[in-house]
């Protein structure tokens, strides 16, 4: 999927790299802080010019976006041999004009449960971080002198 420079097992993405493993992705978590308390809502996401769109219901995920729209969106993905983690610190706003939720439409995002999910939500990104990771076994540790084994 990537090339890990020196066969480091871990890769810092960059954010070309971020966006392309997002654009793969149905799915996601989002969490919202109110009051000093966090909640973590999975959601099925799509990214549309560099943000990320979900579609919801009123509810708590709405409302704590309401309340306080920073918030920071996960997705991830694990295949037999390696695996990747994209994170997006950002700001929250509900679609609200005729225009905006047309083009939501477009985007055939459709709720995991059959219910009635009318209301978009965009996250802008304010700081985008990933990483992919290569498994492998565990590394054996060198003993040096003055070891119980050297």
């Amino acid at each position: 999927m990537f090339e890990h420079p020196d066969n480091d097992p871990v890769l810092v993405l960059d954010e070309d790299q971020c966006w392309s493993l997002l654009k793969g992705t149905q799915h996601g978590r989002l969490v919202t802080v109110v009051g000093g308390r966090a909640d973590i809502f999975p959601v099925n996401c799509a990214v549309q010019r560099n943000s990320i769109v979900l579609r919801t219901a009123p509810g708590s995920k709405l409302a704590e976006m309401a309340v306080n729209e920073s918030v920071v969106f996960e997705a991830d993905g694990i295949l037999a041999d390696q695996a990747w983690s994209v994170v997006l610190r950002g700001t929250a706003a509900r679609l609200e004009t005729t225009a905006e939720r047309e083009e939501a439409e477009e985007l055939g995002l459709k709720p995991w449960v059959p219910t009635l999910k009318d209301f978009f939500v965009r996250i802008s990104p304010g700081e985008l971080s990933g990483r992919h990771f290569l498994f492998g076994p565990h590394p054996e540790r060198e003993l040096g002198e003055g070891s119980e084994g050297g």
